[in-house]
């Protein structure tokens, strides 16, 4: 990989590094444009995997041998790689789960379960995703609290009249998404953060579709929990992050136990493990967590304000193509909105997912269906919408890619 200079990528380069994007699917090369799902891998980041499966295969914070004390330093340092990454104040701060998905969990069942109750409100959007929707839901009715959400505008931004309206003395968590998944929305969070700090609420930022792609800084936004995932991220799947300041996390109880999240045991009662072990039981993603910091440092690397900028490049000249059309309809903020690295759409009366099967067959790799936002989508009023989402290895030819392969599923369905 050569370091791109500031202002733009050098994309080819980047490309080099990720061999999934040499295949071809008879004789047609491949383009990937479902990125908000899963990214691709770098060669980097392999290599990390395999040199610890190779060379210093172990469990960590558990064995006195060589092997095992290789793992953990490398793993301890992991945490400390992937928290500076996102500004956080060092490891104690960084819990590794499996992803964005269990890191809402864990806060819902060590934090929600024990500090809410019947009066109590937990505020979403009308943008969240279900790993956010569903699980505050079920907490809810678990606890007797309230869930309420913010509206989500005509142009795809949040109502912030409507969060100064519902974000009061009985809310106790506010959750939101950072950048949303299928509108491409960049939510003012740190606003929402002094909004909830008001008046006495936690916040939880959803930032799987921020900290793959512009710089995050959780103590400049104020979050109380942020959330992210590896596989969004150039990293591998099954590894994700929570950040948590610190005297809340010393102060919630785990609910996962076992392994190394334990200090001291005995027949009648046990004692925890300082953070941010205390929230890892068992044996922990160690190769998985070892590769996403590798995957940080190859993102640092490039620079994540030019890939914020790549991205946001990529969004509006797609909008611009799309714009051409008259039987194009898309979601979201308006060309020239600033705007993560996504788009979604639909053509006319073409189903989703039959959009998707068809550009399957020029090797064009979208997303269709609801995105796990099925509440928004019927705001939207449409059951699916399709998605092409961008990363650090996309370019404006796989747009027209795109674009072009479009004809055909016009044609099929005049």
């Amino acid at each position: 990989m050569t370091v791109s200079e500031p202002g733009a990528l050098d994309v080819a380069s980047i490309r080099e590094d990720f061999p999934v994007l040499d295949r071809e699917f008879d004789g047609t090369p491949l383009v990937y444009l479902d990125n908000a799902a899963t990214t691709q891998t770098p060669q980097q980041v392999i290599d990390a995997i395999s040199e610890y499966y190779e060379t210093y295969n172990a469990n960590v914070h558990r064995g006195l041998h060589q092997l095992s004390q290789e793992a953990s330093i490398a793993y301890e340092e992991a945490h400390d790689t992937v928290a500076e990454f996102v500004g956080a104040a060092g490891r104690e701060e960084l819990i590794f789960t499996g992803n964005t998905t269990e890191s809402e969990n864990l806060v819902a069942y060590a934090w929600g379960l024990n500090e809410l109750g019947p009066g109590d409100e937990v505020v979403l959007t009308e943008m969240e995703h279900h790993a956010s929707l569903v699980t505050w839901q079920q907490i809810a009715k678990k606890t007797g609290a309230t869930v309420r959400y913010i509206r989500v505008t005509e142009d795809g931004h949040l109502d912030l009249d409507h969060a100064k309206k519902l974000i009061g003395s009985d809310t106790k968590l506010v959750s939101v998404l950072h950048v949303s998944n299928t509108l491409g929305t960049i939510n003012p969070v740190a606003d929402l953060a002094d909004l909830a700090h008001a008046h006495d609420a936690l916040i939880f930022v959803d930032g799987a579709q921020a900290v793959p792609n512009r710089p995050v800084d959780v103590e400049a936004i104020d979050a109380d929990f942020y959330a992210f995932s590896g596989h969004k991220m150039a990293g591998p799947t099954g590894i994700g992050a929570l950040y948590g300041k610190q005297a809340i996390l010393e102060a919630m109880e785990p609910f996962n136990y076992g392994g190394d999240m334990i200090t001291k045991v005995t027949f009648d009662d046990a004692t925890w493990n300082d953070l941010p072990w205390k929230f890892e039981a068992g044996t922990p993603k160690i190769a998985q967590g070892i590769a996403l910091a590798e995957a940080v440092e190859y993102l640092d690397d490039i620079g994540m304000e030019a890939i914020a900028r790549h991205e946001n490049e990529l969004a509006q000249y797609t909008l611009d193509r799309l714009a051409e059309f008259d039987d194009i309809e898309t979601f979201g903020p308006p060309a020239g909105t600033e705007r993560g690295g996504l788009v979604s759409f639909n053509l006319g009366t073409v189903h989703a997912h039959d959009l998707s099967s068809i550009l399957n067959d020029y090797a064009v790799a979208i997303r269709a269906g609801d995105h796990c936002t099925q509440p928004l989508h019927d705001k939207l009023g449409v059951a699916a919408t399709a998605r092409a989402s961008f990363y650090i290895y996309n370019t404006r030819e796989e747009i027209d890619v795109l674009i072009d392969a479009m004809d055909d599923a016009r044609e099929l369905f005049a």
